[in-house]
């Protein structure tokens, strides 16, 4: 092979694992919070994850299938189709259903790039429907309104996001507060690998609740409502266009109106294939 078709042998491979890579190195997003990951066009996300939520006597699980589709390149959608299993230890009772179907949209809006850099800025909407069996459902429409931002780097990640939640009312009149949710995340490549080899990146996250009370009949309810705010440590690890991210929820501040058990933990482990 002569010298000059060697040179732009190595460019076609240059530009090719760069490619590559640029998809596995930003296409990460927070475990718990809310990033600005959006999915390349004519992509798939298959994102399979177990969702475990414990607080006294009383333990929520949630089997979940979430499908994303990359409609553009800074605009995606998707369906969350999740199956509940609740638990009250106190009287030994327990509840497993289909839950309630979520439908959701991110659309990029901001992106700027720089050597070894990617910062962005995504809204993103999600619409939780009356469609899950009545054992495990809140009977209510509920919606989230949500911003993020993403900083990435070879090494270093960044996140930060608001979202608020707007619960409805269900058919006893029942209605829980809304609900303003608040997300800092840092995570750190220790290790620069190239595409073809695993690639982990550590997470910190803080993740913060601020709820309203409860209504029942336009009566407030007492014991409802207050702050919880969770340091959570987490991992993503990508091999290609897999990827497994995991983390735990671990509650530092709980200043819960008047009587309300505490949350324990909360653990998710999400599976990813972008196709």
């Amino acid at each position: 092979m002569s010298q000059k078709k060697s040179n732009r042998f190595s460019v076609f491979l240059f530009i090719l694992f760069s490619t590559l890579f640029s998809q596995s190195a930003f296409a990460h997003d927070p475990v718990f919070g809310l990033g600005p990951h959006v999915l390349f066009k004519g992509g798939i996300e298959i994102a399979p994850e177990i969702f475990i939520d414990r607080a006294g006597d009383k333990e929520r699980s949630v089997a979940g299938l979430e499908l994303t589709y990359g409609i553009t390149g800074d605009w995606a959608a998707g369906i969350d189709i999740p199956y509940v299993n609740t638990k009250n230890n106190n009287v030994n009772s327990s509840e497993y259903g289909q839950g309630d179907l979520r439908l959701f949209t991110k659309y990029r809006f901001w992106r700027k790039d720089g050597p070894g850099v990617q910062q962005s800025m995504t809204v993103a909407v999600k619409i939780k429907t009356d469609t899950g069996d009545s054992k495990v459902s809140s009977g209510t429409t509920d919606s989230l309104l949500g911003l993020a931002y993403g900083y990435e780097s070879r090494k270093w990640y960044r996140w930060a996001a608001l979202r608020y939640l707007f619960n409805g009312e269900n058919a006893a009149g029942q209605r829980r507060g809304n609900k303003i949710l608040y997300d800092l995340v840092a995570g750190i490549r220790q290790h620069q690998t190239s595409y073809l080899e695993p690639d982990t990146v550590w997470l910190l996250e803080l993740n913060g609740e601020y709820s309203e009370r409860n209504e029942l009949n336009s009566i407030v309810l007492a014991n409802s409502g207050g702050n919880e705010v969770f340091v959570s440590p987490g991992i993503f690890w990508t091999l290609r266009n897999f990827a497994v991210k995991a983390g735990v929820q671990i509650p530092v501040l709980s200043r819960l109106n008047e009587n309300q058990q505490k949350t324990d933990y909360r653990a998710r482990l999400i599976l990813e294939w972008h196709l």
